[in-house]
């Protein structure tokens, strides 16, 4: 606190000495702590740093937090973990971390936040002190717009880079961590970590440095089941399922078959195994958010509590185990040379994640019908969605998808306005279409003797056993591919990384034997996000969907309803004077087919009424893939399990 004293010559306030010395003090002090953060190098940590993590306060959802660091004198800098494997990107949740208080023999010591890298936390460690004691709490949000819910009064989610703090100037991989964690009483858990001992609901981890310890979350809950999906193999396997109710546990055998046979198909796809074991994570439930994050031995997974209860209407989210776990091979195992950083507040640079999500992406849908999970049709009509959307998307024309890769930096997965110009995470969906193109020419190219399945064993399969990272280039990619068919697979990749075609790359699926056309008749992964999501779609007819409360929550750039000035955030109020219904406006829409009088509608957006008409006859439209005749069924080949 600044202190005032009033002058009698001018009655204005000005710093008594006293104040002067102490406002020196002060300035000098954090003057001395804007400096820069010290740059990583390649040495062991002295000591190991001991983590002790409390989850019991469900109600309020804090989690406490005591960690003592071995330290020596000096000056010492503790960094927040700010950018994240999984997320590419800098969001390590700041906002959430509060109370930090330090001390030294019990004793206060204080810090000092630097005044460019918000993560770095600066401290003069006094001399003769071994150990600082920090206190603080990871606050879990407690509503929506806050982020995340990871604390439910059922289920736990524990990402140890939210309560973790560590020393810079080292490699993550070069600092060891003791962790402890206190659980509700009688709550069951499921990690990647090994356990030194367990009592009571105290739970004892053996050492690991620090990538290891943030690469290995844990799920906890009141409800919990685990389930062998490798009974019998050396290298163990297995689901941990936490649940919001006994009841969303319950199974039934083909379903649990159905995952193991996933195992047993990516196991022989890419022929290897990068685990010592490996720990599915999934949490059922309509209160803990949803979440697909990878590790190298487990992974993160959110999906509705009735995955298993409903299993019918459940199948477009069994694509997220095979999603994540193929990012064992390609993310964890192989990883981006330019992704890879040797701690958690170096900055990643994205420029493959068309390789590490994109064909991530397309093996993920392929397991899942190897397997059983999803059947061949489900596919199909997901593969229409994504190439009727990307072939409607104008973003394309100024933003290739390399540049896309960016995303995650830029905003990641931030809201937009107009996402369909402005382009998002497409190194996911669209390179998705890539690697089918990639998949259906090896084939042409060799007689159908050689396909993409022979890259991933290549490419992924290589040191078997190996669970440290191997790094690669796009170079690699391409050495790669042309080991296993001789093409110019460089010009093949930039053309469609680097291009801005205004139609989607839809190659893959005519040398599939499949292409896209369109029908007044829902596919059913239209059905599906119709029920699921609560929304209405007429994208390829008037240009929008329309979600909960009549709101239109998507207007595609070009289409119609951009042409008339509609945005998202109207409320569609009437269909042709009449009370706004879904089935109203498809009737309107099939109706003015064999009319000439046009659609019009009513909408509402803030405080303003207006009436849009819509000289539109052509029906309603919604995509799927049809056979051509003569050619053969590659994508059917594709999709056929492995034996």
């Amino acid at each position: 606190m600044l202190l005032k004293t009033k002058t009698k010559a001018h009655g204005s306030q000005l710093p008594n000495a006293k104040c002067i010395a102490t406002l020196v003090t002060a300035l000098a002090f954090h003057n001395d702590y804007a400096q820069s953060v010290p740059a990583p190098v390649d040495q062991p940590y002295p000591g190991v740093i001991q983590l002790d993590v409390d989850v019991t306060n469900l109600d309020q959802k804090i989690v406490k937090v005591h960690e003592r660091i071995p330290v020596t004198a000096g000056k010492l800098t503790l960094l927040y973990p700010q950018w994240l494997p999984g997320t590419h990107s800098p969001t390590g949740p700041l906002t959430q971390f509060a109370g930090l208080t330090l001390t030294a023999d019990g004793k206060s010591v204080e810090w000092v936040r630097d005044r460019v890298e918000m993560y770095a936390f600066h401290v003069d460690v006094p001399a003769g002190v071994a150990f600082i004691d920090a206190d603080y709490q990871f606050l879990s949000p407690v509503e929506p717009n806050q982020g995340r819910t990871t604390v439910t009064p059922d289920i736990i989610g524990v990402q140890w880079n939210t309560v973790a703090l560590y020393p810079a100037g080292y490699y993550a991989r070069d600092i060891n961590v003791q962790a402890n964690l206190t659980l509700p009483a009688g709550w069951k858990f499921g990690s990647a970590l090994e356990l030194d001992r367990q009592d009571g609901d105290q739970a004892r981890f053996k050492p690991v440095n620090l990538d290891d310890l943030v690469d290995s979350p844990l799920f906890a809950g009141k409800n919990f089941k685990r389930v062998d999906l490798n009974p019998g193999a050396s290298v163990p396997v297995f689901l941990n399922i936490v649940a919001d109710s006994a009841a969303n546990l319950d199974a039934k055998p083909e379903q649990i078959e159905a995952h193991r046979a996933l195992v047993q198909q990516a196991c022989r796809l890419y022929g290897s195994q990068h685990y010592v074991h490996y720990d599915f994570l999934l949490a059922l439930s309509d209160e803990f958010s949803g979440i697909g994050l990878e590790h190298h031995q487990s992974s993160e997974n959110g999906v509705k509590a009735s995955y298993f209860t409903d299993w019918a209407k459940t199948w477009e989210m069994r694509g997220l185990l095979p999603h994540e776990y193929t990012h064992s091979w390609n993310g964890k195992f192989r990883r981006p040379a330019d992704l890879w950083t040797p701690n958690f507040n170096v900055p990643m640079q994205d420029s493959l994640l068309w390789v590490y999500e994109g064909q991530t992406q397309y093996w993920g849908e392929v397991l899942s019908v190897r397997s059983g999970l999803e059947t061949a049709d489900q596919m199909r009509d997901q593969m229409a969605s994504v190439a009727a959307f990307y072939d409607h998307q104008e973003g394309r024309t100024w933003r290739n998808l390399q540049d896309t890769t960016n995303t995650p930096i830029i905003s990641y997965r931030g809201p937009a306005a107009w996402p369909s110009w402005q382009r998002g995470a497409e190194y996911y969906r669209e390179s998705e279409l890539v690697w089918l193109d990639a998949d259906t020419k090896i084939r042409e190219l060799s007689n159908d003797r050689k396909s993409l399945n022979d890259f991933a064993k290549a490419f992924f399969g290589v040191e078997n056993g190996r669970n440290v990272a191997l790094t690669y280039t796009f170079d690699d990619v391409v050495n790669t591919l042309n080991a296993v068919q001789p093409f110019d697979w460089r010009t093949f990749l930039r053309a469609r990384l680097d291009g801005h075609d205004s139609q989607a790359p839809k190659d893959g699926l005519t040398r599939g034997g499949w292409k896209l056309a369109y029908t007044d008749e829902p596919n059913s992964h239209t059905r599906y996000s119709e029920d699921q999501h609560k929304i209405t779609d007429y994208m390829y007819s008037l240009g929008f969907t329309v979600g909960k409360d009549a709101k239109i929550d998507f207007v595609l750039w070009d289409s119609l309803a951009f042409k008339h000035g509609m945005t998202a955030g109207a409320t569609l109020m009437a269909v042709n004077g009449r009370v706004y219904k879904p089935e109203l406006l498809k009737e309107a829409i099939t109706a003015a087919k064999t009319g000439k009088q046009p659609i019009e509608i009513l909408i509402r957006k803030d405080d303003r009424f207006r009436t849009v008409s819509f000289d539109y006859h052509e029906g309603l439209k919604y995509p799927h893939l049809v056979r051509i005749d003569g050619t053969p069924d590659r994508l059917g080949a594709i999709l056929a399990p492995l034996k």
